[in-house]
């Protein structure tokens, strides 16, 4: 599964896949694909630190990146007691009379919020980027659009590739002009914040408007046969996050948030601002359905949103409250049903990549015929 972009980095496979969990990321990388850890959950530097420490123990010298979540555009000056400042009253109540219908406890005494919107802010991003950039990752993702043009700049400089998603041919074009190498085409069915557009739709549209920078094609990609599809339609690569999610390596840190995406199906998400205040697919639940109804008082943009329902999440998180309780993914959660390693799952990928080019060749009427 190799291709221009994959031997350019000095990958095995063209299979980019992104986790927030550092264990995850080391195994794709092990398997020979490209491991990309997600550095959002990380507010202080040194935690950042110590995981991208433990990825140099455990990748073999293979190579791995990192993505981050920052604007284009900088805004001066405003701190997180500013934003803080400006959620209304009247959402807040809603919050506590949300987490009360379902008796969802208080935090303990001196506990804080696990789950925090903080590393959407630039100066948390650019952080860890003083971190990341004193360790070899090779690649630079940005969930958010292109990054700043020093910041692609900087990159640059320490021989990294930089990453953008796009959720249409037009913000590929922007990423292109901005100096981004590589443009992840993220499909409608993807989890996390997506546009529109559908990933058979979108990916040679993307390809199409950014030729010749390579693309890699994601969102709703969980099967072999779909990297391949992913592949003929002009993409260098495909980014998988989802189907990550209920491997054994990952540290979700619920048994029960495990077992309601083994038991989803592809129609069990929704595309909801409830988390950041960005349409962003996820697990449907009580929660989400609470946020969308039209009696309700309405999600707030990013990231007053997120701040507004952090410290609900972890108290929904830590004390497993079933009905609330869900996780970006995206509609491959129908696939996902039952827990494998890592390594099972990239088994899986190529076998199924095989099967489908050996199908196409029979089809075409090359190959080996048997």
């Amino acid at each position: 599964m190799k291709t221009e972009l994959s031997r350019k980095l000095g990958i095995e496979h063209a299979i980019f896949g992104f986790t927030p969990f550092p264990a995850v990321a080391a195994a794709l990388t092990r398997a020979g694909g490209l491991g990309v850890l997600g550095a959002v959950r990380y507010t202080a530097p040194d935690d950042l630190a110590r995981d991208l420490d433990w990825m140099q123990d455990h990748t073999d010298g293979l190579p791995y990146g990192l993505d981050v979540v920052m604007p284009a555009k900088k805004v001066e000056g405003v701190t997180e007691a500013d934003v803080e400042a400006m959620i209304p009253e009247g959402h807040r109540e809603f919050v506590r009379a949300t987490l009360a219908k379902h008796g969802v406890p208080e935090l303990p005494e001196g506990e804080a919020s696990g789950w925090r919107i903080t590393g959407w802010m630039e100066q948390v991003a650019r952080s860890q980027l003083d971190v990341a950039f004193d360790y070899p990752i090779k690649l630079l993702a940005n969930a958010l659009g292109s990054p700043p043009a020093d910041v692609v700049a900087r990159a640059h400089d320490h021989g990294v590739l930089v990453a953008a998603l796009a959720g249409s041919a037009r913000h590929a074009r922007h990423h292109a002009e901005a100096g981004i190498d590589i443009v992840v085409a993220q499909g409608y069915e993807a989890g996390g914040h997506t546009g529109e557009i559908a990933s058979m739709v979108l990916t040679p549209e993307v390809v199409e408007a950014v030729s010749p920078l390579p693309v890699l094609a994601a969102g709703g990609i969980g099967s072999g046969e779909q990297i391949a599809a992913g592949l003929a339609l002009g993409a260098q690569g495909v980014w998988l996050g989802s189907i990550w999610l209920t491997t054994t390596e990952a540290e979700l840190h619920s048994r029960a948030l495990t077992e309601k995406l083994l038991a989803a199906g592809s129609g069990d998400t929704v595309r909801s601002r409830a988390l950041t205040g960005k349409p962003a697919r996820q697990l449907r639940t009580e929660w989400t359905d609470a946020w969308d109804d039209p009696a309700g008082p309405g999600t707030l943009p990013m990231p007053l949103q997120g701040l507004l329902v952090a410290e609900a999440v972890s108290r929904i998180q830590k004390y497993e409250i079933a009905p609330l309780l869900g996780t970006p993914v995206g509609q491959i959660v129908g696939r996902m049903n039952a827990e494998r390693s890592v390594q099972q799952v990239f088994d899986d990928l190529t076998r199924g990549f095989e099967r489908a080019v050996d199908r196409i060749n029979r089809i075409a009427g090359r190959g080996d015929a048997q």
